[in-house]
């Protein structure tokens, strides 16, 4: 037995994942708002970026040889400086001069309030039922009670979380707490502080000026058969007539299930495109919106402070950094622009019939599409492709939109599942609501127009589209 030691060579090629290959991956998947805060951060830590201001005279940012090359430059510092060694700061003549600029000229000494720019802010829900509880004529036992309460209150209007619970982490009972729900519970709007559906329910339904035993019963026994609108069962198990349980059912329809809502903030979310597509004649043009972008270049001063000859060891090392950090980040920030462009250009030319025509044309296409045509990964594609959205003449889309799956149909072509989407949308759009479509029926329909689809798939899509079951559409008045 014996040993050998030896040496060989192996060449192979491995992908390393550099700081500014990072960067560049990170800003890429950025949506546009992300992207915005990223910058306006980079702005404030890295001395060596300005924003470029809009008007003439100012230089490019897009050109960077010129960077490149002072980063490449041998260091000027020479040896044995004092790093210590700087001019002192004129402050007297600095404060002389912001004394005298033309915006501290006959300025008030304080500022004139203007009414017009000043916005009220909603009130929450814990505020208009704080606002109750101070009105309530509560003893200061009670007063503590409510005020435990209604700050268990959800945005829905609940109180989710058990009596046990709150009585051990508030220190009080669970007793005490039920004592003083029935007042809270009478507080606007109609069914707040509820534990559950049927109590909120019940509470509303205890508001209502007539006679409201059959209603109680109805809610306490039969809140599933409801939800399930089966109106005929309902009415044999009370031993009253159809048109009656109707009726009721009707005063239930009306009332507000989650009765917090309406103290909810607004939600509404708005979409800033990140690129637009023009046409123009028989064709489409692509542009990016780089409006809102901050512009950057490279600040002049550092600069000058790199070329000269008195700068010492120090300084240098940390401008030089900086000035690759603030390279890296505009060439990212280019790169990433100029991907999204090429992406929708590919995108324009792969889904011609959607512009022309709208959604229902749309073709079906994978990122693997996109990626062969412009000479770029899938996984770039992707990345480039989440959260940014296009401006076109069909309306505001996220790129991830026009990416769909292919359905067979007989006569051999593919139809994009977002095609069958609309398809399905629009029947149930146009069913009769006493008699509404089940998903075997639409599958029906659906071959009849060539189409082969599961009967699980058209479920599957109508929960997409948010479309209820047939039983739960099925409208009785």
């Amino acid at each position: 037995m014996s040993f050998q030691v030896k040496q060989s060579m192996k060449l192979s090629q491995q992908l390393r994942m550099t700081p500014q290959l990072q960067q560049a991956i990170k800003l890429l998947q950025l949506s546009r708002i992300e992207l915005e805060v990223a910058v306006r951060k980079e702005l404030d830590e890295n001395p060596m970026l300005e924003e470029l201001a809009d008007g003439p005279g100012e230089e490019v940012a897009a050109s960077t040889k010129e960077i490149q090359d002072q980063v490449a430059e041998p260091e000027m510092a020479s040896a044995g400086q004092d790093p210590q060694k700087n001019e002192e700061f004129d402050w007297e003549n600095y404060v002389d001069n912001q004394q005298r600029t033309p915006q501290n000229l006959g300025a008030p000494s304080e500022e004139i309030m203007n009414y017009e720019n000043l916005i009220s802010a909603p009130r929450s829900l814990y505020d208009h039922l704080k606002w109750q509880v101070n009105l309530s004529g509560f003893n200061d036992e009670e007063l503590v009670i409510a005020n435990i309460l209604i700050g268990y209150v959800d945005d829905d209007g609940y109180i989710k979380t058990p009596f046990e619970v709150i009585a051990q982490e508030e220190g009080v009972t669970a007793q005490e707490l039920e004592e003083i729900l029935p007042f809270v519970q009478e507080f606007d709007p109609p069914g707040v502080a509820a534990r559950d559906l049927r109590e909120c329910l019940l509470v509303q339904a205890k508001m209502l000026q007539e006679d409201t035993h059959d209603l109680v019963y109805l809610l306490n026994h039969h809140l599933k058969d409801m939800e399930k609108k089966n109106f005929e069962g309902i009415a044999k198990a009370m031993d009253k007539n159809l048109e009656e349980i109707i009726d009721m059912s009707k005063i239930i329809f009306e009332m507000d299930p989650k009765p917090g809502k309406t103290f909810a903030p607004n939600d509404t979310q708005y979409v800033t495109p990140d690129v637009y597509v023009y046409p123009v004649g028989d064709e489409y043009v692509v542009s990016l919106n780089e409006d809102g972008l901050p512009k950057l270049k490279i600040s002049n001063f550092y600069k000058n402070i790199l070329k000269a000859d008195d700068t010492n060891k120090i300084t240098q090392d940390y401008i030089q950094d900086k000035l690759k950090s603030a390279v890296w980040l505009i060439k990212a920030i280019h790169q990433r622009q100029r991907t999204i462009y090429k992406v929708t250009e590919s995108i324009v030319k792969h889904q011609r019939e959607f512009f022309d025509k709208g959604s229902a044309f749309i073709r079906p296409m994978i990122l693997r599409d996109i990626a062969s045509d412009i000479g770029m990964h899938e996984s770039t594609i992707s990345r480039v492709t989440t959260s940014k959205y296009v401006h076109t003449p069909r309306g505001i889309f996220e790129l991830k939109y026009f990416f769909n799956s292919g359905i067979s149909t007989s006569s051999g072509e593919s139809l994009a599942s977002e095609s069958v989407k609309l398809k399905i949308k629009d029947m149930v759009d146009k069913e009769d609501t006493k008699s509404p479509l089940s998903d075997q029926k639409i599958v029906e329909l659906l071959k009849q127009e060539g189409i082969e689809i599961a009967r699980r798939t058209v479920a599957k899509y109508r929960d997409v589209l948010g479309i209820l079951p047939s039983s739960k559409r099925k409208k009785y008045f």
